[in-house]
């Protein structure tokens, strides 16, 4: 029987940025996939960071920048990008966005691996 899922969970996260999981670790108990709506302020910008992860991004309004090794992407509304598991990416926002963000496998706070907890930062200089 299909499970309805009434309403997101919200993960509470420094810098403004609002979490709202509707499927994965935190809402559902679900490790194989996570979906979450994120609405990210303006000049929001997250730690610098290495995902075992694939992450799929969905930007419905504003504006997205995700940094890589090989410089910065501007991901507008309308538009989606994908980060593969392993690469080194840091997601920002000058004007603020709102988005989709769907982890295959789920986001998990010990496989992100973010520069400010584990030191697994990429120096492109």
């Amino acid at each position: 029987m299909p499970e309805l899922i009434p309403a997101p969970v919200q993960i509470p996260v420094p810098g403004g940025k609002v979490i709202e999981e509707y499927a994965g670790h935190v809402a559902t108990g679900d490790d194989r996939v996570s979906i979450a709506h994120m609405v990210a302020p303006a000049g929001w910008t997250e730690p610098e960071q290495t995902p075992e992860f694939d992450e799929f991004t969905v930007v419905l309004e504003g504006s997205l920048t995700v940094d890589s090794e090989h410089g910065p992407t501007l991901v507008k509304a309308g538009q989606a990008i994908v980060a593969r598991g392993g690469e080194w990416v840091r997601y920002h926002t000058d004007d603020g966005a709102r988005y989709m963000s769907i982890c295959v496998p789920a986001f998990m706070p010990d496989t992100v691996h973010r520069a400010d907890e584990d030191h697994n930062v990429y120096d492109p200089e």
